[in-house]
C-alpha cells in the first residue's frame, strides 16, 4: 500500500512538473511572439533631448545561435562612417503616389532589392528615400536579428544601438494591408519600426528610420506600417540567419553574429 501511494505521488509530481514546464514554455513563446519590434520602448527626457531604451528582442539561446556557424559568412564594409544628420521635421512630401520605387541596399552580405509601396504608404516611402538619397542609410549596421517566434532583421539606425533616429517621425500607415492577414507578417515584408507600446495611442505614429525586413512567416499585430516587399536577397536574409546572434545582457538586444552592413542605400523611380 505504500509503495502505492508513493508511486500515485512520484507520478502526479512528475504529471505536475511536465505542466509547469509547458506553462513556462507557453509564456516564454508568448513573449517573443508579442514582443513589439520597436526602435524603443519608453522615451526619457534628458538635457532637452529624447533619448531612447532599445526594445529587446528576446528569443532562443545566443549561445547555440551562434555556434551554429561561428564564422562570419559577410564581408568587410566598404570604407566611410555611418552618418550623424538629424533633421527637426519630416521631409516634406514629394513622392509620386502613381509611380513605382525601388531601393537597393548594396550589404556586406549581399544585395537586397525592395519594392516601394508609395500609393499606400507615401509618408513612409518619402521618408525613406529622403534619408537614402541623404546618404543616412550608408555604413550603418543591421542591429537586430530575431529568429524564434519571429524572424526578421532590423536595420536604419547608423548608431546601431537602436537608439537612433532621424530627429522626426513618420505616421503609421497601410496597418489594414490585406496581406497581414491573421496578425502575420508575410515572408518578403519591409516595414517600419516604431515605439508603439501596445497600450498608449499617444505611442502611434513614432516610426523614423530604423526598418525591419521579415525572412520567414512572423506573428506579429498589424501595428507596423508595411512600406515594400522584399524581391530579391531572401537568400542573403537567410545566411545572415544562419549565423544566429548574442544576446547583450544589459539591452537584451539581439545583434546578428554576421557583420551585416549597408554599404549603400539608394532608391530610385520609375
Amino acid at each position: 500500500m505504500v509503495k502505492g501511494d508513493q508511486r500515485r505521488k512520484q507520478l502526479a509530481r512528475q504529471k505536475y512538473e511536465r505542466q509547469l514546464q509547458r506553462r513556462t514554455a507557453a509564456r516564454r513563446k508568448a513573449k517573443r511572439r508579442n514582443v513589439i519590434i520597436a526602435s524603443v520602448l519608453a522615451v526619457v527626457l534628458a538635457a532637452g533631448a529624447a533619448v531612447y531604451a532599445s526594445a529587446g528582442l528576446v528569443g532562443g539561446d545566443s549561445k547555440n545561435a551562434a555556434a551554429e556557424q561561428p564564422t562570419d559568412p559577410c564581408g568587410t564594409p566598404a570604407k566611410g562612417e555611418p552618418s550623424k544628420k538629424q533633421w527637426k521635421k519630416e521631409p516634406k512630401l514629394t513622392v509620386d503616389t502613381s509611380a513605382s520605387y525601388t531601393a537597393k541596399l548594396s550589404t556586406t552580405c549581399g544585395d537586397l532589392a525592395l519594392k516601394l509601396d508609395a500609393k499606400k504608404a507615401p509618408h513612409t516611402v518619402n521618408s525613406f528615400n529622403f534619408l537614402a538619397e541623404q546618404g543616412y542609410f550608408d555604413h550603418s549596421k543591421c542591429h537586430r536579428l530575431v529568429d524564434d517566434g519571429l524572424h526578421v532583421l532590423q536595420c536604419g539606425d547608423p548608431t546601431g544601438t537602436g537608439q537612433g533616429t532621424p530627429g522626426y517621425t513618420i505616421p503609421d500607415e497601410n496597418l489594414k494591408d490585406p496581406r497581414l492577414k491573421g496578425g502575420v507578417y508575410p515572408a518578403g515584408t519591409v516595414a517600419m519600426a516604431n515605439r508603439y507600446d501596445g497600450q498608449s495611442e499617444k505611442t502611434r505614429d513614432t516610426g523614423g528610420s530604423q526598418f525591419f525586413l521579415v525572412f520567414q512567416d512572423s506573428k506579429l499585430p498589424p501595428n507596423y506600417t508595411p512600406f515594400g516587399t522584399i524581391t530579391q536577397g531572401m537568400d542573403v536574409l537567410k545566411k545572415i540567419a544562419k549565423a544566429g546572434f548574442t544576446t547583450d545582457p544589459q539591452t537584451q538586444n539581439t545583434a546578428p553574429n554576421a557583420t551585416v552592413v549597408i554599404d549603400r542605400a539608394r532608391v530610385t523611380k520609375s
